[in-house]
């Protein structure tokens, strides 16, 4: 009489072989890093007084979040493979840390797109996910040389608008940032063309950076007062409206912006050479440094070095330097409209500083908007694509199309 096999008991299973052992081994050690990584930036961007991983959690989640998300999914169905090989316990906590980050990481995209729809942003997803590059892969129309101080040939990029119904159209000219010594007019290839494209012209330049031997303190504002006469004396050439020409520009962009601006419009800063152009219709500064001072004082992310090339020193040795330069110096009564972004997140120019210059401004009765924008450092419009980027650009299109 035959009987059937008994069913081997679990506990006597044969144990996995070496290959199946090392396989599983290796998805738990790829989802291990996937899961610090993820939290990492997470909590970084949360709670950005978290040591190192407050530093880049909000540049890399608040640019990138829904690819954070992405990389936490990965690592929590690794977690999940290697929790159903055998590895539970390991297996089970890498699982819960990859989904809490990915919550987290969709957390923060859900409310950066909820901000965007609120400024009346038209979110493309296409961008966020095949955009990455600051230029968004645009280039100018034309560029021009438009001074040359000492010698030195100082070029505009050209973005032309199209006229609508044969009316001329407003401009900006455009300062890039860089802490005053480094980078270039291409950083704003992406704006440029995006604006341009939506009916606003703008001239990107360069201006003379500092070095260790060349403070440019007296050097860029006037760099940028030319600029300013130089659209002037172009705009009939490309279709511009002169008497909406707006001054802005990022981070010291913004700082060299605001300042010449506000001098113009106070009558304290002149061409060396040649007529003074009328002060620009607006003023833009996208995380400015609003007190080259507190600059100096606060040294985040270079911002001491930065200073000093500036300025050419110390504020003990060249108060009188700092103060020129500072826009906080030139608030008074009847400046001009200004627009203030900043992200929230933002170390450098901090929300706080921007949101007291914009309230001083205002108690001068002047017309001042200040912008946040949720889980974005500096240089927020550094990844063209970003849901940031998309909401800054929206937020500064809406406020130069604006007849007054």
């Amino acid at each position: 009489m035959s009987t059937a096999p008994c069913p081997v008991p679990a506990s006597q299973a044969s144990p996995p072989g070496a290959i199946t052992r090392s396989l599983r081994v290796v998805l738990a050690l790829i989802a291990s890093v996937l899961a610090f990584l993820t939290a990492a930036i997470t909590l970084g961007a949360y709670f950005p007084v978290i040591p190192k991983a407050g530093v880049i959690g909000p540049v890399i989640g608040g640019q990138y979040p829904f690819h954070v998300a992405l990389l936490a999914l990965v690592g929590a169905a690794l977690g999940a493979l290697a929790w159903r090989s055998g590895l539970v316990r390991w297996g089970r906590v890498l699982t819960s840390v990859t989904a809490l980050s990915t919550i987290a990481a969709l957390g923060i995209g859900g409310i950066q797109f909820a901000a965007a729809r609120d400024a009346g942003t038209k979110v493309s997803f296409t961008q966020v996910f095949s955009r990455p590059a600051s230029s968004g892969g645009a280039a100018p129309d034309t560029t021009r040389i438009y001074a040359t101080p000492d010698g030195e040939a100082l070029e505009a990029d050209v973005y032309l608008a199209e006229k609508s119904r044969g009316s001329k159209v407003p401009a900006i000219v455009l300062a890039h940032a860089g802490g005053f010594h480094t980078f270039d007019k291409s950083d704003l290839r992406g704006t440029g063309r995006w604006l341009a494209d939506h009916g606003v012209a703008v001239i990107a330049v360069d201006y003379r950076l500092a070095t260790p031997d060349r403070p440019t303190w007296n050097k860029a504002p006037q760099d940028l007062v030319t600029a300013l006469g130089w659209t002037r004396d172009h705009a009939d050439e490309y279709g511009i409206d002169s008497s909406r020409i707006s001054l802005g520009g990022m981070s010291a962009g913004g700082t060299l912006a605001m300042s010449t601006a506000y001098r113009l419009q106070n009558g304290t800063i002149r061409v060396a050479d040649g007529p003074t152009p009328e002060p620009p219709f607006s003023v833009v500064g996208f995380y400015p440094g609003t007190d080259v001072d507190d600059m100096w004082e606060e040294d985040v992310a270079g911002s001491r070095e930065a200073a000093e090339l500036f300025t050419g020193g110390t504020p003990a040795r060249y108060p009188e330097r700092y103060r020129e330069v500072s826009p906080t110096t030139d608030i008074q009564e009847g400046l001009q409209r200004t627009l203030l972004v900043v992200g929230d997140r933002d170390r450098s120019a901090r929300p706080g500083t921007i949101k007291d210059f914009g309230a001083s401004l205002q108690a001068k009765g002047v017309n001042t908007t200040v912008r946040e924008l949720p889980f974005a450092e500096h240089a927020f419009d550094d990844v063209y694509g970003s849901l940031v980027s998309q909401t800054s650009r929206q937020i500064l299109l809406d406020f130069l199309d604006k007849n007054t």
